[in-house]
């Protein structure tokens, strides 16, 4: 029988705080039910669904999730930096999450003015207040993403960035920044791929 290493010793860890677990768990259950009310609408007018939903551009969505995927990615080297007492490079990757973010924003307010101008806009059927209710309420997600993001560079950039505090900090502001994008996720698969 080998003996244990410390570090096998050790308890499982999950990153973050608790409390941002539950939120997560608590967003998760409130966007599966607008997803069941937008899937049982559709059930009930799928012409007017198909119809619509050919409006949107798949490749605009395609290309937003990709940037928000890259976002997560960016965002996951931000802790991994950080745990390895690297702030320059935690302090990047939390920039390069940012301007992902800030890309996808430029390019969901471009659809939705496209779609605005040529007449589908929130109240134009079912199938476009779905959507811009779930886009919208995600855009509110991600605009409080910013602010999770300022608060991960503001502790990077304080003294005590190397305490347990600062480190857990960032996974829970990571934790956020996750939940954001796998939601997007879901939306994009509803709304775009969905047939």
């Amino acid at each position: 029988m080998t003996d244990l290493t410390e570090k096998d010793q050790r308890p499982a860890f999950v990153p973050g705080q608790p409390d941002m677990w539950a939120f997560v768990l608590f967003e998760t259950l409130v966007f599966t039910g607008y997803f069941g009310f937008y899937l049982f609408y559709r059930t009930r007018s799928p012409e007017l669904f198909l119809h619509s939903q050919a409006h949107l551009d798949l490749r605009t969505g395609v290309f937003n999730t990709l940037v928000l995927l890259l976002s997560s990615w960016s965002v996951a080297r931000c802790v991994q930096s950080a745990r390895a007492g690297a702030r320059r490079a935690a302090l990047r990757d939390v920039c390069i999450t940012a301007a992902f973010a800030a890309v996808f924003l430029v390019f969901k307010l471009l659809e939705w003015a496209s779609l605005v101008r040529t007449g589908n806009g929130f109240d134009s059927n079912d199938f476009f207040t779905y959507y811009f209710f779930l886009t919208g309420i995600h855009f509110v997600h991600l605009m409080i993403g910013f602010v999770v993001l300022g608060v991960i560079v503001y502790r990077l950039r304080s003294a005590s960035w190397q305490s347990q505090e600062s480190q857990v900090l960032v996974e829970t502001c990571a934790t956020y920044w996750h939940t954001v994008d796998f939601l997007w996720v879901l939306i994009f698969a509803l709304l775009y791929v969905v047939r």
